[in-house]
């Protein structure tokens, strides 16, 4: 299992690199006014600034390798 040490800690690096960056990037999109409304950047791209979908889609690579890594090797 030692194997998985270093990759499994990159992973965790990453997606906190992301959640960290995310945060940041959403500090300035609320608004000043208290006005509720839909930033054009997130409203033209919904799925780009969702930071749970990239969380998801990088520790279901990962895991997705490590599945076919052992699923190969037997």
């Amino acid at each position: 299992m030692e194997i998985w040490l270093w990759p499994l800690a990159g992973v965790i690096l990453l997606i906190v690199a992301i959640g960290i960056g995310m945060s940041r990037k959403m500090e300035g999109m609320i608004p000043e006014d208290g006005q509720d409304e839909i930033p054009a950047e997130v409203r033209e791209h919904p799925f780009k600034f969702n930071p749970i979908l990239l969380v998801i889609g990088i520790a279901a690579l990962f895991m997705a390798i490590v599945i076919f890594y052992y699923a190969l090797i037997w």
